[in-house]
């Protein structure tokens, strides 16, 4: 099988997807797939050496010439949304006229970033079966809802115009895709709801490498000296971002009610765009530690780190899907308290795992008491947690699901 993979992001820029892409691409090579990929210029999560390595590097061929790589120069990616926006629309014209050049293709594969990746996607599955006079089949992976993202963190509202542009594409989007593959049943039912046939959603979950990601003892942790942490203390870690939908400034809150508990710390590896505030209201509590995100290779060492991990959201933006980071926490075998969405994709699994709780969000009263409540505990059945990662979230598993969906589509 031949699959032309329309990225807007491609190594070596770092984005959460990165390693599922990477693993993906692996998995399809090893059941004997070829693949080529189209992408811009890299910018994304990169330094300037990087970039200007890549520059002109226009064709790469991986893999023993499994997978090829093309890559069209594209802008430096800013935060001005109207720059993005036409950074977007160029790749996405460049894109598309690149993918029509193509040769052999079976199945279009792409991700859902930027919003209009998936309508030229399925225009371009449309295009190539009318020139080689074939079904290519067009297989959507769907990591995050437009335009319910963005109503969700209250950059826009129902029935607004943007919204209103968001729906077509994702209607139109839905419409062309043979296969759409979800991460959870959250967005399986959001999707069910706006008409999309039962028969194209697929749930696969966005997985973790169980062989990376392992329980570390406390007393073999490295951030416990490299950082000075007090290890016999109730150590309770909130590691990722500080955003507009993450309600992560709910730890602070906790922490600042909880000084008076000398023998709890606080440790926060954060970044975002609120992080700076929130470093410095914790500058003068005594009670936490704070930190910029530390990088992926140590993940297991930040997530084995604490008696208790906490997962964070805004009211009402937790059922638009689930923190990948929950797998990677529980495959440490640390008990998780949300303060996230009750009903919601994560709530269930903790649930069905036994790894945590979920409590209301944005309430950091009902959070500190839920980590006193627990820190009276005597036991908590850790292998439980990681056995259900191993089940529902490995890599190999997700990976296969991921190879029946396009075996399925090239039949």
């Amino acid at each position: 099988m031949n699959i032309l993979f329309l990225d807007a992001y491609y190594e070596p820029e770092k984005i959460a997807y990165t390693h599922l892409e990477r693993d993906l691409i692996e998995g399809l090579i090893s059941d004997g797939h070829k693949i080529k990929i189209i992408c811009p210029t890299p910018t994304r999560g990169i330094d300037k050496e990087t970039r200007e390595k890549y520059k002109n590097k226009i064709f790469e061929e991986k893999y023993n010439g499994s997978v090829e790589v093309n890559r069209f120069k594209a802008p430096q990616e800013g935060k001005n949304p109207i720059v993005r926006a036409f950074r977007y629309f160029w790749c996405n014209f460049r894109t598309y006229q690149i993918a029509l050049k193509s040769k052999n293709v079976d199945v279009v594969f792409s991700n859902s970033t930027p919003p209009t990746q998936g309508a030229i996607s399925g225009i371009v599955a449309r295009k190539l079966s009318k020139k080689y006079k074939k079904k290519v089949s067009f297989v959507y992976n769907l990591q995050d809802i437009f335009p319910d993202s963005l109503v969700n963190t209250n950059l826009t509202h129902n029935g607004s115009v943007l919204w209103k542009i968001g729906r077509k594409l994702e209607d139109f989007t839905y419409r062309h895709a043979d296969k759409i593959i979800v991460i959870s049943q959250a967005f399986k039912k959001n999707l069910l709801a706006k008409g999309v046939s039962e028969k194209k959603v697929e749930i696969i979950s966005n997985w973790i490498d169980l062989e990376s990601v392992q329980p570390v003892e406390r007393k073999d942790n490295k951030l416990i000296d490299e950082f000075d942490l007090d290890p016999s203390k109730f150590l309770v870690v909130y590691a990722g971002n500080f955003g507009a939908a993450q309600g992560a400034d709910i730890v602070i809150k906790a922490a600042m009610e909880l000084q008076d508990y000398k023998d709890i710390q606080f440790v926060i590896f954060g970044g975002g765009p609120y992080f700076e505030d929130a470093r410095e209201q914790a500058k003068n509590l005594d009670n936490i530690f704070i930190h910029e995100l530390m990088p992926q290779d140590r993940i297991s060492e930040v997530y084995s780190l604490g008696d208790i991990a906490l997962i964070t959201c805004k009211k009402g933006t937790g059922k638009a899907g689930m923190p990948s980071k929950t797998w990677s926490i529980m495959a440490c075998n640390t008990f998780i308290i949300a303060a996230f969405d009750i009903g919601s994709e994560l709530d269930f699994i903790l649930s069905s795992a036994n790894a945590g709780i979920c409590i209301e969000p944005e309430n950091s009263k009902k959070l500190r008491d839920s980590i006193i409540e627990y820190k009276a505990r005597s036991h908590y059945d850790e292998k439980i947690a990681r056995n259900y990662v191993i089940e529902h979230a490995s890599k190999d598993v997700c990976v296969k699901k991921y190879l029946d969906v396009f075996e399925q589509v090239y039949k």
